[in-house]
């Protein structure tokens, strides 16, 4: 099959990290950067060998032999940069979040919807070795009727910027829309929504939380205005149910990681980070009417989806299954409608801690307001 000429839109860190992890993939051709830094797109183009660097993502655009674009810029430029890409005939893959609001993530869904053309956005624990694993068990009933999940991300104080990496534009709603929920959560909300079949949202309710202690100096110059802890409920169609706790800063050793659970057993997910020993993957059952807490080889199992894969490699990543699917080889996961309800989802939480109760989807959906950067 031909190659899949592609066009990187951002050279800061996620996008040399895109660059370097397609590099790594056959049939991925990187033909140009963009970056109002051109300075720093050229030195990257130097560095990895890219023919063309341009300063306006517009002007890339009408090039006829991009096949796809990846869009590697905070929050509130996602929309802008998506819609005109789609609108230009290319494919599109997005870094995560969807958008920095529920509303120009739904525009960008729509976009690609019109456009016929794919929208991709990273959402990389899909791709973990765990969630194909889950997805196996919960394929085959072995959880039997699923109910509820948990969606925990942990950090002790890690925070962006204040606690020593990172820039200011992580912690600021005008380029980020929000905070730790933005930034880990939708790693964490998305993969427990992929493994439940993406249901219909119904009613949410949360909490958002900044009372650690930071360097003043680092406070001022960060402009930090998101949370760091959130906390949320969510109720969905059908009855199934989702606690989540998402840190950037917490004074605990750890969480436990995220699980789904059924009438006929349980999964717990390794999600979370501690400074303890690592959680681990696990399917409890019982059987015999003995209960059983079962670990999983995950290393076994992966090499055995490999070696009976027509295409193995069209799952190993977030890039690798783009590449994949823009060569016809595996359809593309529904990435954008997962990344666009992890966005209601959030939104939900905000708006539930905004007007201190429980809100609907529908108010969630009617009160988006737009936090794209004109360009």
């Amino acid at each position: 099959m031909s190659s899949v000429r592609l066009a990187i839109i951002g050279t800061g860190q996620i996008g040399k990290m895109h660059i370097a992890n397609y590099k790594a993939i056959p049939g991925a051709e990187i033909v140009a950067v963009c970056d109002v830094n051109v300075a720093e797109a050229e030195r990257v183009a130097a560095e990895h060998g890219i023919p063309s660097t341009y300063a306006d993502f517009r002007e890339m655009l009408k090039r006829d032999d991009v096949d796809a674009v990846d869009v590697c810029l905070h929050n509130n430029y996602h929309e802008p940069v998506t819609v005109a890409a789609l609108n230009a005939g290319k494919h599109v893959y997005c870094e995560k979040p969807i958008a920095g609001a529920y509303a120009d993530g739904a525009r960008m869904v729509e976009a690609a919807r019109g456009s016929g053309r794919m929208l991709h956005i990273q959402l990389n624990r899909l791709f973990s070795k765990e969630t194909a694993t889950a997805k196996e068990l919960i394929d085959a009933g072995k959880l039997g009727k699923l109910f509820h999940a948990r969606s925990a991300g942990f950090r002790r104080r890690n925070r962006p910027f204040v606690d020593g990496y990172g820039t200011p534009a992580f912690t600021r709603k005008e380029t980020a829309g929000g905070g730790a929920l933005f930034d880990m959560g939708v790693y964490h909300i998305s993969q427990l929504l992929y493994l439940l079949g993406n249901p219909q949202v119904s009613r949410i309710s949360g909490q958002l939380y900044q009372e650690m202690a930071m360097a003043e100096e680092r406070r001022s110059a960060s402009g930090f205005d998101v949370e760091e802890f959130a906390a949320g409920f969510v109720k969905f169609e059908g009855g199934i149910t989702m606690d989540i706790a998402e840190s950037w800063a917490i004074h605990l050793g750890g969480f436990e990681g995220g699980a789904i659970v059924g009438s006929e057993g349980g999964i717990r997910l390794s999600g979370a980070v501690s400074d303890a020993e690592p959680n681990r993957f696990a399917f409890h059952t019982a059987i015999a009417d003995l209960d059983m807490d079962c670990s999983v080889n995950l290393e076994l199992a992966h090499v055995r989806r490999r070696r009976l894969a027509e295409y193995p490699d069209a799952y190993e990543s977030s890039q690798h299954h783009w590449i994949a699917a823009l060569r016809g080889q595996v359809p593309l996961l529904p990435t954008a409608e997962i990344a666009l309800n992890t966005m209601l989802v959030s939104e939900g939480i905000y708006l539930s801690h905004e007007r201190g109760r429980e809100v609907t989807a529908e108010e969630t959906i009617a009160g988006s307001v737009s936090r794209s950067v004109p360009l």
